[in-house]
């Protein structure tokens, strides 16, 4: 059987044996002053010593026992060897009791014999780095040797070596170790060799992994001092003799071969750089899966044939290392002794030059500083290096160290900045299993007004972590009583937590609690900025969750009070204001607007305080509330038949006022006398067929005005085969005195002159025929032109229209006056309006046609077309 099998086999033997009873240590006097538990690890030469989880019964401080059974000596047939162990083992605990070193394992309780037994208490332990290490190699050799061939000779020599490598415990399997972890460990070895060597000026000459416990902390501890030697003080770097490794003596009884140094066995020798060999042999079984590079069995021979190809073995492994560690450790795992780094040395190579490695270096032995040096660390160190701190080393190492400062009021304060970022970053999982109970314990007792102030300004975090049940029980109490402080910081501080927590307090706690309590920290710190706007901010957040009676009676009149012209503060008032603005369900009247919220907010315009942004925020809202009372009333005022207060009345003037809206007066032509002159029988018959509709049958005939189609002239195609042009109506007749070209105002060829009124002499009467249309509201007219239209005239003036006449006699020839086109329409409207005539053009002999109108989407329809009488229009002196 290989060397490396019996070894693991026997490891697994003792760890089995010890996990075969619990009440092992009945008689030992230690229990007495411990409850043992169950074994979760084992330490010592060949593994002898059980360790048990344990508890000391006089405060209830968590520790380990170490229990050796004096049986397990009794397979070396001879009952001196089993004294020397017993007697080694003592000696070894009282050696560990007197070199108190943070690297070193404490000791809690002297070792304890009895008649079966050996017992001793120490620090909590998780596990000897050899239990890790065997579930490495027993991984390796799963990985690496068994055969995937299912059955078959290969198969069961497999499955038979696998029964035989040793077992973890169930707690602590899958043990990995992270890159930190190892370079921490390695770092803390270096510094209880450097300790031993030049402070207790001895040598440990077992450095090994059953000598080496992590603790739960993952703290690696140096023990196994069964085998050390006084060194001369005055000369550290001398040799010393020490006896070399004997197949006469028991190996109980001798240290651990496979990592032994060569010179020690070749001249039986030793110094401080054995222990450096030995040192540079764990590191090389770490990275080698647990395996140590020299397994020789308990065989001499076969240590010293290894040993010859050790520099090969080393040089093969270097990879597997990180950078920074290869040079060193292939020194220290030189056979020549001069090229070995010393403790001291080591401690200062870039490998171990790391910001996390020295804020956990700091916190093991934290409890060796002073309070300042504490608080300076808990602030700012730990905080910096938490980040760069792998997740499990925040829970193996770090937390207990915090949890075991929670009970010193003096540094509680400082603690409670990294116990926030565990709060923070834990799972609820976690916090429910390992923080929740430390936390409770920080609420109930009492603190000081800087650990209070992080406790509140934090209280969101806790909440989102905690069990409700356990807000309502724990946290909320707190809370409260924290208003009654009598210290500004804390009360500003339960304010700021109301606001952050608003949502896991109930609507009752709010009203009856909550807004009083704020209320009160207003008033007795009104003129305080900080505490201002933390009250603002709060009460920006609870009133939501308010009535809106209280909100009314209880936080305007608070609003109404601050008197600080900060800009902040002023922003959120605006803000304030402007949610019960919004939000109608507050009920906000324009009357409280007017009254008692736009008076306190507009002298804020002119603060100079404020930004631009700030300034349109606070300008904005003000608009807001000023339209609201605009509207409201200005609707009130109307109702009440009053004379509006509002520039706003200019627009209902500026309409009133239009020309589209506009009542003209009668349309009167000086002088001029009107005859209606009697119908042709055409006229009557086309308004017959009209059913006095239109306009002209309606308004001209003496209909009601209030007919659908009393403003339009409605044109019927009564003769389908006629043109468009023959739809033309019997214009009243407007007789004029007949005027020459040289008239004032006229025209010289064809046209109508265009002359004042004043213009007509005293000695003469000029006739003229014009066909007057009667006045309408809003005429539409359509060209007589397919597809022409005519834009509208204005609806204030009546519209006068030419005759088509054949010919005017008259005693002095005159003008014919006609119709041009229908573009001239709207102008001579103009001018006649204005008291001139213009001249249009001259039809002598020929009808002009009167421009079409279109009714209700008809289209010069024969039916509909019906003839204006005839007036006879003449101008008097």
């Amino acid at each position: 059987m290989p060397a490396g099998t019996m070894f693991a086999k026997f490891k697994s033997t003792n760890v089995a044996a010890s996990t075969a009873t619990q009440a092992v240590a009945d008689g030992n006097p230690i229990t007495q002053y411990f409850e043992i538990g169950k074994p979760v690890a084992c330490a010592g030469p060949e593994l002898v010593w059980r360790i048990h989880d344990a508890y000391r019964k006089s405060d209830n401080k968590e520790c380990s026992v170490f229990i050796f059974e004096k049986k397990i000596a009794e397979k070396l047939h001879k009952p001196r060897r089993k004294e020397t162990i017993t007697e080694l083992l003592k000696s070894s605990v009282k050696t560990l009791e007197r070199f108190r070193h943070p690297r070193i394992l404490q000791i809690y309780h002297t070792v304890e014999e009895s008649a079966d037994t050996l017992a001793f208490a120490s620090e909590p332990i998780f596990a000897s780095l050899s239990n890790v290490l065997a579930f490495h190699e027993s991984k390796t050799y799963e990985a690496t040797n068994v055969a995937p061939a299912a059955g078959g000779a290969a198969a069961s020599q497999a499955q038979a070596a696998a029964n035989t490598l040793p077992q973890r415990p169930a707690h602590a399997k899958e043990y990995n170790f992270l890159d930190m972890e190892l370079k921490y460990g390695f770092l803390q070895l270096t510094e209880a060799l450097a300790y031993l060597h030049y402070s207790g000026h001895v040598i440990h000459r077992n450095v090994c992994p059953s000598s080496i416990l992590i603790t739960k902390r993952g703290i690696w501890k140096l023990a196994g001092m069964e085998y050390v030697e006084r060194m001369n003080e005055n000369d550290l770097n001398s040799s010393i003799p020490c006896p070399p490794w004997s197949n006469r003596v028991s190996k109980m009884a001798q240290p651990n071969l496979d990592f032994m140094a060569p010179e020690t066995q070749s001249t039986s020798k030793c110094s401080l750089l054995s222990d450096m060999f030995s040192l540079g042999m764990v590191i090389c079984a770490v990275f080698n899966n647990g395996r140590p590079l020299i397994q020789a069995g308990n065989s001499t021979s076969n240590y010293a044939k290894q040993m010859e190809t050790l520099d090969d073995l080393v040089h093969k492994l270097m990879p597997r290392l990180p950078i920074a560690l290869q040079e060193a450790t292939s020194r220290m795992a030189s056979r020549d002794a001069t090229a070995r780094p010393t403790a001291q040395l080591l401690q200062l190579i870039k490998y171990f030059i790391d910001t996390p490695i020295n804020a956990l270096k700091f916190l093991d032995v934290v409890n060796m500083k002073d309070t300042q040096q504490k608080s300076q660390f808990y602030k700012t160190t730990l905080i910096e290096a938490m980040p760069m701190i792998p997740r499990k080393l925040w829970w193996q190492n770090i937390w207990p160290m915090l949890k075991s400062e929670i009970n010193n009021n003096e540094v509680l304060a400082a603690v409670l900045q990294p116990v926030m970022l565990f709060v923070q970053e834990a799972t609820l999982t976690e916090y429910d299993t390992l923080m929740s109970a430390t936390m409770k314990v920080i609420y109930n007792t009492p603190k000081s007004i800087q650990a209070s102030v992080t406790i509140l300004e934090n209280l969101h975090l806790i909440i989102e972590k905690t069990k409700p049940e356990d807000v309502t029980t724990d946290i909320m109490p707190m809370l409260f009583y924290s208003f009654d402080g009598s210290t500004i910081q804390v009360q500003s501080a339960a304010v700021v937590a109301v606001a952050n927590v608003f949502d896991s307090i109930d609507e009752l706690s709010i009203r009856r609690m909550v807004l009083p309590k704020v209320k009160q920290v207003f008033e007795k710190n009104i003129t305080d900025p900080k505490i201002v706007q933390n009250v603002l901010m709060c009460i920006e957040r609870v009133m939501d969750r308010m009535e809106r009676a209280q909100v009314m009676d209880e936080v305007l009149p608070l609003l109404a009070n601050i008197r600080i012209p900060d800009p902040d503060i002023i922003m959120r008032t605006v803000r304030i204001y402007h949610k019960l603005f919004v939000d109608k369900t507050y009920g906000l009247t324009v009357e409280t607007m007017a009254t008692n919220v736009l008076p306190l907010l507009i002298p804020h315009t002119v603060n100079p305080s404020l930004n631009f942004e700030q300034y349109c925020y606070l300008l904005e809202v003000l608009q807001q509330m000023l339209e609201a009372i605009d509207r409201q009333q200005r609707n009130k005022l109307k109702l009440d038949n009053l004379s509006m207060a509002s520039p706003e009345r200019h627009r209902t003037l500026r309409h009133q006022f239009s020309t589209d809206n506009m009542n003209a007066p009668p349309f009167n032509i000086p002088n001029l006398r009107i005859d209606q002159r009697k119908t042709s029988s055409a006229e009557d018959m086309a308004r017959k067929n009209s059913g006095g509709s239109g306009m002209l049958g309606g308004w001209w005939f003496g209909c009601s005005p209030s007919s659908p189609d009393s403003n339009f002239l409605r044109v019927g195609n009564v003769f389908p085969n006629r043109r468009l042009s023959d739809n033309t109506l019997m214009t009243p007749k407007i007789r004029i005195a007949p005027s020459c070209a040289s008239s004032p105002g006229g025209t010289p060829g064809s046209g109508l002159p265009t002359r004042r009124h004043s213009s007509i002499g005293p000695q003469e009467r000029r006739g003229s025929t014009i066909n007057l249309s009667p006045p309408t509201k809003s005429p539409l007219l359509y060209s007589q032109k397919q597809g022409g239209s005519m834009p509208n005239t204005s609806s204030s003036v009546p519209f006068l229209l030419s005759s088509s006449m054949q010919s005017i006699r008259s005693r002095r020839q005159s003008t014919v006056l006609s119709s041009g086109p229908l573009g001239s329409g709207s102008g001579l409207l103009q001018q006649l309006g204005s008291g001139m005539v213009r001249q249009l053009t001259s039809v002598s002999g020929t009808v002009s046609p009167v421009p079409l109108l279109r009714v209700n989407g008809t289209r010069n329809s024969h039916s509909n077309v019906r003839k204006c009488p005839s007036l006879n229009i003449t101008f008097s002196q």
